[in-house]
């Protein structure tokens, strides 16, 4: 009998990654929450896109600041605004965090440490060459790799995407799952119980489970205690899906036939039992055709 962590690493062994080039979907932006990247993103922009200031100051030129003294205002820049003018010797520019630094200044005083009188600003200490000055591709710079393939999205990854205007992406499409539950005696939710029936509440969990982790569950329902309708249930869920759970039936009871069923179609089984309780009976298995599923069944 495996341990649980040596039968968690064989199916894990087990699983086949998606295929890059086959197994993906093109997808807007806003449908992307969750996705995993299938080909490498660059963006055609630099960042930041512009040398830009980090702080609402005064755009100076570094040479005319390195001891307190005052300098002629020509322009106003706020965030968005293209700089019209070019900072000459004993001049200054107001701006604001994130806009563009204006030709001619390399340095910006933080504004607390100036003081303005009508056109004129005083600087009152000397700033560090190019202080709080955002260089432009300081960041990241156009055409190199912004994100790798297999990085799942996350908010804060698709809003370096959104700023990258990266609208559309190359991502590998969700496992398929199908999840069936076996036994006469199961109902679903809607149905009233009669003596020895019980509520199918596995199959509700595995499928909340599959969508929680990016996966497509595909619902095939309960099936009867017969070996044709399992046979029949699992033949079609292992050429629909990728993955197949099923709930029930790999126990030794007279009325337990998904591992001799699973055998006949030409699974190899890799697991028939584990040391957990309850669950003991678990039984994975795979089938030998070109990208075949994972198979586990419970």
């Amino acid at each position: 009998m495996l341990s649980v962590s040596d039968a968690e690493a064989i199916i894990l062994n087990l699983v086949q990654p998606l295929d890059p080039q086959r197994d993906i979907e093109i997808i807007d932006l806003l449908a992307a929450d969750r996705r995993i990247i299938s080909t490498p993103v660059t963006s055609k922009l630099d960042f930041p896109h512009w040398d830009n200031s980090a702080m609402d100051g005064y755009a100076v030129r570094y040479e005319d600041v390195q001891q307190p003294t005052s300098l002629e205002i020509v322009e106003e820049i706020p965030a968005g605004y293209q700089p019209q003018s070019i900072v000459q010797p004993g001049q200054a520019a107001r701006i604001f965090t994130g806009a563009v630094m204006p030709m001619g200044a390399d340095t910006v005083v933080m504004q607390e440490k100036t003081r303005r009188e009508d056109n004129l600003v005083f600087i009152l200490a000397a700033p560090q060459p190019q202080e709080f000055v955002r260089h432009k591709g300081a960041f990241y710079q156009a055409g190199k790799q912004l994100l790798p393939r297999g990085v799942k999205l996350n908010p804060p990854e698709i809003a370096v995407l959104a700023a990258a205007q990266c609208a559309e992406l190359s991502v590998y499409r969700r496992p398929r799952v199908a999840i069936f539950s076996s036994g006469d005696e199961l109902v679903t939710p809607d149905k009233v119980l009669e003596p020895g029936q019980i509520v199918d509440s596995n199959q509700y969990a595995l499928a909340a489970l599959v969508k929680e982790t990016g996966g497509e569950p595909l619902l095939l329902g309960i099936i009867q205690d017969n070996p044709d309708a399992l046979r029949e249930a699992i033949a079609y869920a292992i050429t629909h899906a990728d993955i197949v759970l099923s709930s029930g039936g790999v126990s030794v009871g007279d009325y337990d036939y998904i591992d001799q069923i699973l055998e006949s179609l030409g699974a190899e089984i890799h697991i028939q039992s584990v040391a957990i309780s309850p669950g003991k009976p678990l039984t994975v298995a795979t089938f030998p055709t070109p990208h075949s599923p994972p198979v586990s069944y419970t």
